[in-house]
């Protein structure tokens, strides 16, 4: 295919009649598909559904009535679990509800009133900072935008965040308190960050003491084509003498139940002993019957792996239904550039600069809606107008086709009218 930017102006104006006529075409089949954001499909949830089984035995294996009060960090038995999956001391775990997001959102609350090993609360000072790769997760940037952190965009790269970009920001400015981090099948990208990547996080000198790592692994057995290992932070920063830099989450949101799942948040001891500190406050525990539920279904790590296999089942003739119809319409025609995943819940596209925006306004016209541009950006800014999110696990197979196609034509038709306007 001859990239369409080296083509004619008249060229282009008969190839965009030809696609003016598809899209009027797909506007007349009045479809209505959703693929705004990255949910499991009614397929997908059926497989967990042994999970909803009525319970015979409420009791842990040392006897604890799971339906009463106590155990403030959760039950040894899904502490084990997690233990044994994320390869994490099960004292440095703490179990807590359905959602990691959730966790997050409190540990970013603990800094800012109770601050850290003895630091200034983040509340108190004048001005906090915080790095955010991008393309990224939008409710991570949405956490802190809301306590009025300052979001600072640092670009992504194949094996993670820029680390020269990182490191140079951290090192001289001791209001940047923190860094966002998704490391394993990257929301949206899919990148996996390298030994290398890694090892620079945890070892950079940072200006501020209280420097925090929040590494959300919320796609760490969520392999579709390939089971890439990531290094684990928590063994870096204590290998390179800064064990408290990270907090790690974790979350089976998307393995057992959206909104019914169990979360954790993994740290140093130091680390834990502090959060707990502070939970006796807030909590008698998180909810121990959906603990006990979750060892039932599951049993011990390698049966919770077992249906991360079932899964991948699931995604993979979706993924390779987005993938392949990108390689036959778009490849070779200079308008789109696109990322191959291994594994996670999305594929993040590039169109031409100043198009993202016209692209999710032609697909939602025609009935198919797409994450919002610039969504993957702080502040919803995408600088360039260009990245663009496709969460393709909801629908069907047959629907997932339609929009694909939809997708495709709406790609040509705002990228070829952005070349004429050259």
């Amino acid at each position: 295919m001859v990239e369409f930017t080296e083509k004619s102006k008249q060229e282009l104006e008969a190839l965009k009649e030809e696609v003016d006529k598809e899209y009027q075409a797909w506007k007349d089949k009045n479809l209505s598909l959703d693929m705004s954001r990255g949910k499991p499909a009614p397929a997908q949830l059926d497989k967990t559904n042994g999970l909803l089984k009525e319970m015979t035995d409420y009791h842990t294996e040392a006897g604890l009535d799971v339906r009463n009060y106590g155990v403030l960090d959760g039950i040894p038995e899904m502490k084990k679990i997690f233990s044994d999956l994320l390869d994490i001391p099960a004292q440095n775990i703490i179990v807590g509800g359905n959602s990691s997001l959730n966790l997050m959102f409190d540990a970013m609350m603990r800094l800012f009133v109770f601050g850290t090993m003895g630091e200034t609360p983040w509340g108190r000072l004048d001005k906090v900072k915080f790095l955010c790769p991008s393309p990224g997760y939008d409710r991570h940037f949405m956490v802190t935008q809301k306590l009025g952190v300052e979001l600072i965009s640092v670009d992504m790269t194949s094996e993670g965040p820029d680390m020269d970009q990182v490191e140079k920001l951290v090192a001289e400015d001791d209001a940047i308190k923190g860094i966002w981090c998704v490391p394993k099948y990257s929301n949206p990208q899919g990148i996996c960050y390298s030994d290398e990547t890694v090892d620079r996080l945890a070892s950079m000198k940072t200006a501020a003491k209280d420097f925090k790592i929040f590494w959300d692994n919320a796609y760490g057995v969520h392999w579709v084509f390939e089971d890439v290992k990531v290094k684990n932070i928590l063994d870096a920063c204590k290998e390179a003498g800064n064990p408290e830099r990270p907090y790690y989450f974790f979350s089976t949101s998307k393995i057992s139940f959206p909104g019914a799942g169990v979360s954790i948040i993994a740290a140093s001891d130091k680390n834990i002993a502090e959060i707990k500190n502070i939970m006796t406050a807030q909590t008698i525990g998180a909810d121990k019957i959906n603990q006990l539920r979750h060892v039932q279904f599951f049993k011990d790590a390698q049966g919770l792996r077992d249906h991360m296999k079932v899964m991948a089942e699931c995604l993979k003739p979706k993924f390779e239904t987005v993938l392949n119809t990108l390689e036959k319409e778009l490849k070779g025609s200079g308008l789109i550039s696109w990322e191959n995943p291994k594994g996670g819940y999305f594929i993040s596209v590039d169109v031409l600069p100043g198009c993202a925006k016209e692209v999710v306004r032609l697909a939602k016209e025609a009935g198919v809606v797409l994450t919002g541009a610039g969504a993957t950006y702080p502040y919803k800014k995408d600088p360039k107008d260009s990245n663009l999110r496709i969460a393709p696990t909801y629908p069907t197979v047959e629907e997932l086709q339609q929009a694909i196609d939809l997708f495709c034509v709406c790609v040509k038709k705002a990228g070829i009218e952005k070349l004429l306007e050259a």
